[in-house]
């Protein structure tokens, strides 16, 4: 199946047109077949020569129903632009095209109606050239009489060649179905119709309503009046959804894939159309089915930003319109060029905006993204319409190569600086860098981590930081000095403390490897605990801690935690009795 639209002046014969092809009144409500004239969407579908289906979404052609027609137009891949022979070009006929180049609607079909009543002639030539300066450019152009069915069977024949020019659909692509109808079926509830644009709905799926967030599943399907387990894109569909009542929907709403749009009521605009500075301060987006007030800000000559009334799932790249509905003005197409802008705060903020956008085109660009937002999540990138084809630097983080080799400098020069500024302390801690760094997540501190920096218990430090301060270096010259000859002999409490070593000073001595701790104020030179193995080794084994003391020339206050120290490096072990043995001798 494939999905076009009708588009023309009103009372051109548009509805007439898809009444002949289909042999279905488009016209739903009694209003309209009792006034002649289409006032709301309207649905039919026909079975081409080729066997192919097309579905057809029949819009009003009045001024007053622009809104409607735009609900239908907005998700549709082509249009069918209709053009009465005995009244030519009208001002709907200008409105409706400039709302499909708006939208950038590029596959279409000329049609002149009522050729029985007039030369066909000079409509067509008329109409072919105001279609030839839009998005449509040239077409195949088709005059008929619905009333006698001359020119049916080559429209139909022309139908054909449309569908066979029209791209692939992306049925792996995300669903995000923009309803333009909504009611209630008695015994089976809320349904709603909508136009298909991409991906593939199942019966059981679980979407979201794009408005709440809240999940929905499908319980059942239609494709053009039959229930069906499974519609592909381009398709028009109607979906029954389970346990959702009807006034939580209407018209402009989207069922979504879970996790795979952002909801943005601010976005930057790149605009097709009227100079950005002319534009009023407010005009209305219409998008897909939806139709939103939005505030206006101009940034460049052709770039603005928006502030939407409500939040809608936005992509990069999708295509908008904005209009002025009190002048029936079509202000001009938009291509999204950004759903997450930057704040504006700063004087001069509004002209650096917009030299980047720009250099935007509209078109998802992960590497350009990355250059632009330095870090962002992998979910935040996807929701935006950007493939992700790169690993994270971290959890789901992303980050621009170039702004990580910069962080990780930097974080370097953050460890050196607070090592001068506290150089007792074992190293920065991660938080505190996270913030100088000005980074959203520890993890990312943590991921910069590479030698000659470490990272250990919460804190980084560089293996040059291991330098210890001068009073602290010579304190423990001091040490060495004394206890050269007795290894195993711990200076007292009291001989620290004169010798300027209090618990952080010593912290810094362990770390830097330059003291041993057994506890509290029991310290020894480095070597101590493998020369002690070595010692405890030629004893008769097993040694008891008396013979060890003895052995090792030292305290009780020295050898019961070097003891202990070593039965938990797996040097020694300790037998039931108390005595020990050695179990791995140090050469």
């Amino acid at each position: 199946m494939w999905v076009v639209a009708t588009a023309g002046h009103v009372d051109h014969g548009k509805s007439t047109l898809v009444r002949a092809l289909t042999g279905m009144e488009p016209d739903r409500w009694a209003e309209e077949r009792r006034r002649g004239m289409t006032i709301d969407l309207g649905f039919a579908w026909a079975t081409l020569p080729s066997g192919g289906t097309v579905a057809f979404v029949d819009v009003p052609g009045h001024e007053r129903f622009v809104p409607n027609m735009l609900a239908g137009v907005g998700p549709v891949p082509a249009a069918l632009v209709v053009v009465a022979a005995d009244e030519g070009w009208m001002p709907q006929s200008a409105e409706h095209l400039a709302a499909l180049d708006a939208l950038g609607v590029s596959y279409g079909l000329l049609v002149v109606t009522r050729a029985d009543l007039a030369d066909p002639g000079p409509a067509l030539a008329r109409a072919r050239a105001e279609l030839a300066v839009t998005s449509l450019g040239a077409v195949e152009a088709v005059a008929v009489s619905a009333v006698t069915g001359a020119g049916l069977p080559e429209l139909r024949a022309a139908l054909d060649r449309l569908a066979a020019r029209l791209p692939a659909p992306a049925v792996d692509a995300p669903v995000r179905l923009w309803v333009d109808r909504c009611f209630t079926v008695r015994g089976s509830g809320t349904v709603v119709t909508g136009t298909l644009g991409a991906g593939r709905l199942r019966v059981d799926d679980e979407l979201e309503l794009a408005a709440t967030g809240e999940p929905v599943r499908v319980r059942g399907l239609h494709r053009l009046g039959v229930a069906a387990g499974r519609a592909d894109a381009v398709a028009r569909v109607a979906v029954n959804l389970r346990g959702v009542p009807r006034d939580r929907l209407a018209r402009g709403d989207a069922l979504l894939t879970p996790g795979r749009f952002r909801l943005t009521d601010l976005l930057d605009v790149r605009l097709a159309g009227d100079p950005a500075a002319d534009l009023p301060a407010t005009l209305t987006l219409h998008v897909g089915s939806a139709a939103v007030p939005a505030r206006v800000r101009p940034l460049g000559p052709d770039t603005v930003r928006l502030r939407l009334a409500r939040p809608l799932p936005l992509l990069v790249g999708d295509r908008a319109l904005l209009r002025d509905p009190g002048r029936h003005h079509v202000a001009g197409g938009v291509t999204v060029l950004d759903v997450a802008p930057p704040p504006l705060a700063r004087r001069g903020a509004a002209a650096a905006r917009a030299a980047v956008l720009a250099g935007l085109d509209g078109r998802p660009d992960l590497a350009g993204e990355l250059r632009r937002r330095r870090l962002a999540r992998v979910t935040d990138l996807v929701r935006t319409g950007v493939e992700v084809t790169a690993r994270p630097v971290a959890g789901d983080w992303l980050a621009d190569p170039e702004h990580w080799r910069q962080l990780a400098v930097r974080l370097g020069e953050e460890v050196t600086r607070y090592g001068r500024e506290h150089p007792l302390e074992p190293g920065a801690p991660v938080e505190l860098l996270r913030r100088r760094l000005e980074l959203p997540d520890r993890a990312l501190v943590e991921a910069l981590v590479r030698p000659p920096l470490r990272l250990r218990a919460g804190r980084v430090t560089a293996s040059a930081a291991d330098a210890l301060p001068e009073p602290v270096a010579r304190a423990v010259a001091r040490i060495r000095a004394e206890y050269a000859d007795r290894p195993f002999r711990a200076p007292e409490a009291a001989d620290l403390a004169d010798l300027g070593l209090g618990p952080r000073e010593i912290g810094a001595a362990v770390r830097a490897g330059a003291l041993l701790r057994l506890a509290e104020n029991v310290v020894l030179l480095p070597g101590a605990a493998d020369a002690a193995v070595r010692v405890l080794a030629g004893l008769p084994q097993p040694f008891t801690l008396s013979a060890a003391r003895r052995a090792l020339d030292t305290t009780r206050r020295v050898a019961v935690p070097l003891l202990e120290l070593l039965d938990r490096r797996g040097a020694t072990r300790r037998l039931p009795d108390d005595a020990r043995i050695v179990v791995v001798a140090c050469g």
